[in-house]
């Protein structure tokens, strides 16, 4: 009986001690498939923003929370870090040396220590940001990076450097915008408070065609210029911005310009232009009305059979009493037309333009062709010209 009772208990602790070991066993399994295996730490206590007008505290928030989006360390919570601080009596403060570094995290019992610091250099803000291995106290991997000075854009370029130390892509159009100079303005290199200001010269050549082209090449004495239909001109463009954002800036230009003195001609013009230029590669296009000072004179077309037009302002038959007669018996009618045997005044139209801004460094190169349809013959032509670029703080 009682080898009988001994024999089951000795079995029952048998198969206990056999569940014990099984269940004991289950986490290291699962350890071993990965499932239970722990991220590196890493901590960081100290961004170095000495002499930049930044906050220390939003640069470490930062960090962490990127740190946190990159799930590729456990990342220790900034108020852990405090606590210990406070606990053990640490001095964070300035901490950016390896062996600073390397006391800090072994007392905070991590694996990583990150650390880095933002500076502006001339003209320039440079990034760094590097990781400590806490065990050999040696920085495993560093990263810097130059960006143009663009207030406002901190965090982005922190978070570049940070991209690109764990190989992550970054938005190479906005690596561009914040890295190059030649890169075409938008919200993010030229902000709206800082206007531009893109004024310069301005030259080209004028194309007339249809009845404008008559009056240009026809003779003085039938009140034409005795002269090409082509002009060259020249004149000054002023530019404002007035909206950046996206790929578009949206432009308001006002141009003054002066034709025609190749041809011993003095036609000033003043054109108003509302545009949209891309930021991207400087496609743009713009459309507005446009204002010369011109002679023009009352008269009625007389259709001799050529292929150019007589334009008569004078009662060629006197039977006829008036130049209006004159004009219905010859089938016509009186009308206004460029003449230069008339009377100075102001012609307009509507001018059509479009073209691309071509960038060398701070320099811009606009080359535009534009149109202006008129029911005396269009007006087809070239313009090209230089400015630099002249930031200021807006008003």
């Amino acid at each position: 009986m009682k080898t009988r009772f001994f024999t089951q208990f000795k079995n029952g602790l048998a198969v206990s001690l056999m569940t014990l070991v099984g269940f004991v066993s289950t986490p290291t399994s699962a350890q071993s498939s990965g499932l239970l295996s722990p991220k590196p730490s890493i901590a960081i206590v100290d961004f170095d923003v000495r002499g930049y007008k930044m906050s220390q505290q939003q640069a470490i928030q930062f960090v962490i929370n990127e740190l946190i989006r990159v799930e590729k360390f456990e990342v220790m919570d900034k108020y852990d870090i405090e606590y210990l601080v406070k606990r053990d009596t640490l001095d964070v403060n300035a901490c950016f040396s390896k062996i600073c570094l390397t006391g800090i995290g072994n007392k905070l019992g991590v694996d990583k220590m990150f650390t880095g610091s933002i500076a502006q250099l001339g003209d320039n803000l440079n990034v760094t940001v590097r990781i400590l291995d806490v065990k050999t106290g040696v920085f495993e991997a560093t990263k810097v990076k130059e960006f143009l000075n663009i207030s406002g854009n901190e965090f982005q370029m922190i978070r570049i450097c940070i991209n690109e130390i764990f190989g992550i892509p970054n938005e190479a159009d906005l690596v561009s915008k914040l890295t190059k100079k030649t890169d075409f303005d938008n919200t993010i290199n030229n902000p709206y408070t800082l206007r531009l200001k893109a004024d310069g010269p301005r030259m080209g050549m004028t194309y007339a065609t249809g009845y404008l082209a008559d009056v240009l090449t026809g003779p003085k004495k039938d009140g034409g210029y005795d002269g090409n239909q082509y002009m060259f001109q020249f004149g000054y463009q002023i530019e404002k911005q007035y909206l950046n954002e996206g790929n578009f800036q949206a432009l308001f230009e006002v141009i003054p310009m002066v034709s025609g003195l190749d041809q011993g001609q003095f036609i000033p013009s003043l054109t108003l232009l509302n545009g949209l230029r891309n930021n991207v590669n400087g496609w743009e296009f713009a459309f507005g009305p446009t204002f010369a000072i011109s002679k023009y004179s009352d008269g009625y077309i007389l259709n001799e059979g050529t292929d150019k037009q007589k334009f008569v302002i004078n009662i060629q038959d006197p039977s006829y009493g008036s130049l209006a007669d004159e004009a219905t018996a010859m089938g016509s009618t009186i009308e206004k037309r460029p003449d230069s045997r008339g009377t100075t005044g102001i012609s307009y139209g509507f001018l059509f333009a479009a073209g691309k801004t071509f960038k060398s460094g701070k320099l811009n190169l606009p080359v535009n062709i534009y149109v202006v349809p008129s029911k005396n013959g269009a007006r087809f032509g070239i313009s090209m010209g230089w400015n630099g670029k002249d930031r200021y703080e807006a008003k």
